[in-house]
């Protein structure tokens, strides 16, 4: 029976997984559609709207508003600035990224944020710095110039250079938001929530302005749902059932699958050219990230 229950919840982690991995892949394709009409703050800003009305209905279906009194005010604080790196400046960059760049280029360069979560590692929280671990941001760090250089390492012009950039900082801030938020053990639901809470709030005065507020066509007003409701809210849901119910690390390796994915969607929905160079790149970097799993005696 026990045997059982366990298969059960492997069963659920994987699944919830997989529609979180189908999910999270189609952002690039999603924002590209928006960005079509909008800009990159227009699209943050009303996705980020429809992500704070799902996580905040997810809040009350749950019976957590109550629990929203436990947290003191340097708490909220902390929340709030991880709002700020993870669902504000991240989907800035990442964005930004996107308006300027290939969708494959700047969906694979941000997703570098799990090779610079090992370097912050170092220096944050401390941790050991190994051979291994310095030899896998190496290999990932190869992966990131064949992306960029598009395998010519001697010759290369950049799709886009600015946007090359903006996709790796958003990496970086991402790493960082993920390394701060290890230091803290807030409720999942209660925290996400602020976090785009926080970001609707530092996005109201950046869409005033740097940008302007304008109404969507109804054309991109259905991505801008898709990509709200269920890229950045709903799968948030599935997020939390896989890691509830499987072993983080295997689910967290599972999750570079997301990139492959993404270049499937890519070349379906957006007819882009995926090039061997980018391929080959992402499987360097995501060699790179999990050869610190690897037992090299």
């Amino acid at each position: 029976m026990d045997n059982s229950l366990f298969k059960s919840k492997r069963f659920s982690a994987y699944f919830n997984l997989a529609l979180c991995i189908l999910l999270w892949a189609s952002i690039p394709v999603a924002t590209k559609k928006i960005l079509v009409e909008l800009d990159n703050l227009q699209t943050l800003f009303y996705s980020t709207i429809l992500s704070t009305l799902v996580l905040g209905i997810l809040l009350i279906l749950q019976k957590k508003t109550k629990d929203l009194k436990k947290y003191n005010k340097n708490e909220y604080t902390k929340m709030f600035s991880l709002g700020f790196l993870g669902n504000y400046l991240y989907y800035v960059l990442l964005y930004g990224a996107l308006e300027r760049t290939t969708a494959s280029e700047g969906f694979i360069l941000a997703y570098t944020w799990p090779m610079l979560v090992l370097v912050l590692s170092f220096i944050i929280l401390k941790e050991k710095v190994t051979a291994k671990k310095i030899v896998g941001v190496f290999i990932s760090f190869i992966g990131i110039i064949i992306i960029t250089t598009k395998g010519d390492i001697i010759d290369f012009n950049l799709t886009s250079l600015s946007g090359d950039i903006l996709a790796i900082t958003g990496a970086f801030v991402f790493a960082l938001f993920s390394v701060l938020g290890k230091k803290y053990n807030f409720d999942k639901t209660i925290s996400v929530f602020i976090y785009f809470l926080s970001a609707l709030i530092f996005l109201i005065p950046t869409v005033a302005i740097f940008s302007k507020f304008v109404l969507p066509s109804s054309k991109v007003l259905i991505w801008i749902i898709y990509n709200g409701v269920f890229v950045n809210g709903i799968s948030y849901i599935f997020w939390f059932k896989a890691l509830e119910n499987g072993e983080t690390h295997v689910i967290s390796n599972l999750l570079y699958l997301t990139p492959f994915v993404s270049l499937v969607y890519i070349s379906i929905f957006l007819d882009e050219k995926i090039l061997i160079s980018s391929i080959v790149g992402l499987i360097v970097i995501i060699f790179g990230v999990l050869s610190q799993y690897f037992n090299i005696k």
